[in-house]
């Protein structure tokens, strides 16, 4: 899956916390999975080999839940949040990712793969749904939060963004 859903989705499960600091950690907790990605920087070979092997399991997922908890404002529930959207990175890309592209959810304990058989490609009409539906409640959520995933990058361009939408789609 597109790693701009991925961060949308993630930080859609942090996105009622007050403090930004915590949604900020909970959106990269589920990107995080993708660090691994940096092995195409050694040539695809490398990447398809440990693409999905090395941070897309439960050791970097309890590792991340860990730190970005200890670093928050409201530690346990970070956390747990933390974890969750790790976990909804790995849920896309076990659905997503294209066929035949496994995970090894237990790596380094085993060596079992994970893989589910209705696998769609990386570019597929279900993923462009799932990215259009992410964007839409991202850009929703500045109607009764007053913030959207924009504030990851600038707060003030979110204001921006969040007073242009409350003004076009203002309730009554």
């Amino acid at each position: 899956m597109n790693p701009i859903v991925h961060a949308e989705l993630s930080w859609l499960t942090g996105a009622r916390l007050s403090a930004r600091r915590d949604r900020v950690l909970i959106t990269l907790a589920g990107v995080a999975p993708d660090i691994d990605g940096l092995t195409l920087l050694a040539g695809e070979e490398a990447y398809a080999k440990w693409h999905h092997l090395l941070t897309h399991g439960i050791v970097a997922a309890t590792a991340c839940a860990v730190v970005f908890g200890a670093l928050a404002k409201q530690r346990l529930l970070v956390g747990a949040l933390s974890f969750a959207a790790f976990h909804l990175h790995l849920l896309c890309d076990l659905a997503g990712s294209g066929p035949g592209w496994p995970l090894w959810y237990l790596y380094p304990f085993s060596p079992r793969e994970t893989m589910w058989s209705g696998q769609w490609n990386l570019a597929s009409w279900q993923n462009s749904l799932i990215g259009l539906a992410a964007t839409l409640a991202v850009l929703w959520c500045a109607l009764p939060l007053g913030r959207t995933a924009v504030e990851l990058f600038s707060v003030k361009t979110d204001g921006k963004v969040v007073a242009a939408l409350r003004a076009r789609f203002k309730r009554s």
